[in-house]
C-alpha cells in the first residue's frame, strides 16, 4: 500500500514537470517563429524589391498575432498557476477564423458560415467573461 501511496504522489509531479517541459519547447519554439514572421513583415513593408499584395500582407499580420496569442497563452499558463483560460483559446480561434476567412473568401456560404462561427465564439466570450465563470 505505501508503495502505491508513493506512485500516487510522484506520477502527477512527473507529468506536470514533463508538461511545463514541453510547453516551454514549444514556447521557444514560436518565439522563434514570431521573430521570423516580425523580420517577414519588415522585409516586406520597407525592402523596394518584395511586392505582396494587401492579403498577402494582412494574412502574414494576423499569423504574426496567432503565434503572439499562442505566447501569451503559455505565459498566462504558469502565470495563473497551471491553467489555460478559456478566453484565450476564443481569441485565438476568432483570429484565426478571420484569417482564414480573408485567405479564402471565394465561397459566400462558406465565409457567411465562418461568420456566424465567429458570432458564437464572441457569445461564448461574452459568457466566459460574466462573473459566475470568471475565475481570476
Amino acid at each position: 500500500m505505501k508503495f502505491l501511496t508513493k506512485i500516487n504522489k510522484y506520477v502527477p509531479l512527473f507529468l506536470q514537470l514533463t508538461l511545463n517541459i514541453g510547453l516551454i519547447l514549444v514556447g521557444m519554439t514560436l518565439v522563434v517563429f514570431l521573430i521570423r514572421e516580425s523580420f517577414m513583415i519588415f522585409t516586406n513593408l520597407f525592402v523596394k524589391d518584395s511586392v505582396t499584395s494587401y492579403y498577402d500582407m494582412i494574412e502574414d499580420i494576423l499569423i504574426f498575432f496567432l503565434y503572439f496569442e499562442f505566447i501569451a497563452l503559455i505565459i498566462k499558463y504558469f502565470k495563473s498557476g497551471y491553467h489555460f483560460p478559456l478566453r484565450y483559446f476564443i481569441y485565438i480561434g476568432i483570429t484565426a477564423i478571420v484569417r482564414l476567412i480573408i485567405v479564402d473568401h471565394s465561397d459566400a456560404l462558406a465565409t457567411l458560415i465562418l461568420a456566424g462561427s465567429i458570432l458564437l465564439l464572441v457569445a461564448a466570450l461574452y459568457l466566459a467573461n460574466t462573473k459566475l465563470l470568471k475565475r481570476e
